[in-house]
C-alpha cells in the first residue's frame, strides 16, 4: 500500500514527520501512537484554509475570486428576494416555519423568511362552502336527493321520528386555525353540525317541528354549531342553516297524513263552531241588554210615576185640608170630566126648544155625515 514503509525505517506513513519514533518501530495507527507516526498538525490545516478563503476574497491572489464573490451576492440576494409574498382579497396568508404555523397575514404584500426556512399557504377565505347532511345530491340539483337515512333519521323530544336534511354554510375566519387545529376540519363540521341538530329536535315536540317552529330550529343550529366550532378553534364562521325538508319516515307516512288530515279537520270544525259562536253570543248579548235596558226604564217610568201620583196626593190634601168644600166640588168635577172623556155626548138647550125633547133625531149620523163632508 502507499501508506507503508518502502524504504526502510526512517520512512513511516503520510503523517510521520521523522525516524522510527519510540522504540525504533516504524509500524504503528495512523495517527502514531502505536508507532513512529505523529496527527497532523491542525494549526497548518487551519492556516491552509484561511489562505484559500483570502484567495477567493476581492484583492486575493485569485483571478476569479472577485467574481465568485459576486455571484455569491447575487445568489444571496435572489434567495432573499423570495421571501416577498402576495395575499389577494379572497386570501389570506399562513405563515410556516419549518412546517410550524407562527402567523397570519392580512390581504396586501408581506415578507417572509426565504425558503426553507418559511414558506406560505394562501387558502381562500371569502367562498361559502356547503355541507349536505341527511342527503347527497345526485346530479347538483336540490330536487333530486339521495336519502342518507343514518344521518336524517331523528328523534323528536315527544319521542317520534323525524326526516330532516339540511344544508349548512360556512366559511374559513381564521386560515391558520383551520388548517392546524383541527386534523380534518370538514368532516368536523359535519359531525359537529349533526349533533347540534339532533339536540335541538330531542327537546322539540314532532308538529312544532313539523309547522311553525321551522325558523326557530334554523337560528338555535346556526347559534350553537358556531359556539361548538368556537371551542374547538377551528377558524371557521357559519353563515346559515337550511332545513330543506322535514318530514315523516317514509315508511309511516301514510299513516301521519292521515292523522294530518284529520286534525285539519278538527280544526276546521273548531274554527266553524268558533264562528257560529261568535255570532249567535253577541246577538244574545244584544237582546239581554235590550231587556235590561227597557226594564230599567219601566222601572224608572214606575218609580217617577209613583212619585208624582204620591206627590199630587200630598198636594191635594193639603188643599183638602185647607178648604174641603172647594176641593171637594174640584175632584167631583175632575171625576166627571174623566168619566165622560170617552162617552158620546148630546148637549141640548131647554129655553131653545121648550121641553127640550125630540121624538127622533139622528143626531150622532148626521155629525158623521157632517164629518164626512
Amino acid at each position: 500500500m502507499p501508506w507503508n514503509n518502502q524504504g526502510g525505517g526512517d520512512q513511516g506513513g503520510p503523517w510521520s514527520q521523522g525516524g522510527g519514533g519510540r522504540g525504533g518501530s516504524g509500524s504503528g495507527g495512523p495517527w502514531g501512537q502505536g508507532g513512529g507516526q505523529t496527527p497532523p498538525d491542525l494549526d497548518q490545516a487551519i492556516r491552509q484554509g484561511r489562505d484559500a478563503l483570502r484567495r477567493i476574497m476581492p484583492g486575493g491572489r485569485g483571478g476569479s475570486g472577485k467574481s465568485l464573490f459576486l455571484l455569491l451576492i447575487i445568489f444571496i440576494g435572489i434567495w432573499a428576494a423570495t421571501g416577498f409574498y402576495r395575499v389577494n382579497p379572497q386570501q389570506q396568508g399562513v405563515v410556516l416555519r419549518f412546517g410550524e404555523w407562527v402567523r397570519t397575514t392580512a390581504p396586501g404584500l408581506h415578507y417572509h423568511l426565504p425558503y426553507p426556512i418559511e414558506t406560505v399557504l394562501t387558502p381562500e377565505v371569502t367562498r361559502d362552502n356547503r355541507i349536505e347532511i341527511g342527503f347527497r345530491d345526485i346530479s347538483g340539483n336540490s330536487s333530486s336527493r339521495r336519502d342518507i337515512a343514518d344521518e336524517s333519521q331523528m328523534i323528536t323530544g315527544d319521542e317520534n321520528i323525524v326526516d330532516i336534511d339540511f344544508v349548512v354554510f360556512w366559511r374559513i375566519s381564521d386560515a391558520g386555525q383551520y388548517l392546524f387545529n383541527l386534523a380534518e376540519p370538514d368532516d368536523t363540521i359535519k359531525v359537529a353540525a349533526e349533533a347540534v341538530m339532533r339536540e335541538i329536535i330531542g327537546r322539540t315536540a314532532i308538529q312544532t317541528a313539523l309547522t311553525e317552529g321551522r325558523q326557530d330550529i334554523q337560528v338555535q343550529a346556526r347559534t350553537q354549531l358556531q359556539d361548538l366550532l368556537n371551542e374547538y378553534r377551528a377558524g371557521v364562521r357559519v353563515r346559515d342553516v337550511q332545513l330543506l325538508a322535514v318530514d315523516p319516515p317514509s315508511d309511516v307516512i301514510d299513516a301521519f297524513n292521515e292523522v294530518q288530515r284529520a286534525r285539519q279537520d278538527r280544526d276546521r270544525l273548531k274554527n266553524e263552531a268558533e264562528a257560529f259562536r261568535n255570532d249567535i253570543v253577541p246577538r244574545a248579548r244584544g237582546a239581554a241588554a235590550k231587556l235590561i235596558a227597557e226594564a230599567e226604564a219601566y222601572e224608572a217610568e214606575v218609580m217617577n210615576r209613583a212619585k208624582g201620583d204620591s206627590s199630587r196626593f200630598d198636594q191635594v190634601y193639603r188643599a183638602y185640608a185647607a178648604d174641603p168644600d172647594v176641593t171637594r166640588e174640584r175632584i167631583y168635577i175632575e171625576t166627571v170630566e174623566e168619566i165622560f172623556t170617552n162617552v158620546e155626548k148630546i148637549i141640548i138647550d131647554e129655553d131653545s126648544s121648550g121641553s127640550g125633547v125630540v121624538p127622533y133625531l139622528p143626531l150622532k149620523e148626521l155629525n158623521k155625515t157632517a164629518g164626512g163632508t
